[in-house]
């Protein structure tokens, strides 16, 4: 799997993802659930929006693929974590749970992709 792919696709979803608060909360709300706090919602928002630019103006270096491959392995497990914690505590809609698989599947695709700027023979 090419890393510069995945961290651009990663990267467009991520802007998407975090545009679409920004652009558009009500509709976000009636997906995801009304929040208390839009003030927080638009920092996460912007967050994630601004992890998805950098990640698709990944150059193609592996000194840059290495920390995109650390961006967007970071934001996932971040994402996942909150998705898989707070779903059944009943604190955000299953919905999220829709989120939970992209964020495993972007896991999934960066341990494809193995180790960057690693020792030679090495990567997969």
């Amino acid at each position: 799997m090419n890393p510069l792919c995945v961290a651009r696709a990663q990267g467009l979803f991520n802007l998407g993802g975090g545009g679409w608060p920004l652009l558009h909360l009500r509709s976000f709300e009636w997906v995801f659930g009304p929040k208390t706090e839009h003030w927080l919602q638009r920092t996460t928002a912007g967050l994630l929006a601004t992890s998805g630019w950098a990640l698709l103006r990944t150059p193609s270096g592996s000194g840059a693929l290495a920390q995109a491959r650390r961006t967007g392995v970071g934001t996932a497990v971040t994402l996942l974590a909150i998705d898989l914690v707070y779903v059944p505590r009943g604190r955000i809609r299953p919905t999220y749970l829709l989120d939970a698989a992209m964020q495993a599947g972007w896991l999934a695709a960066w341990w494809r992709c193995g180790r960057l700027g690693g020792h030679r023979g090495k990567e997969r």
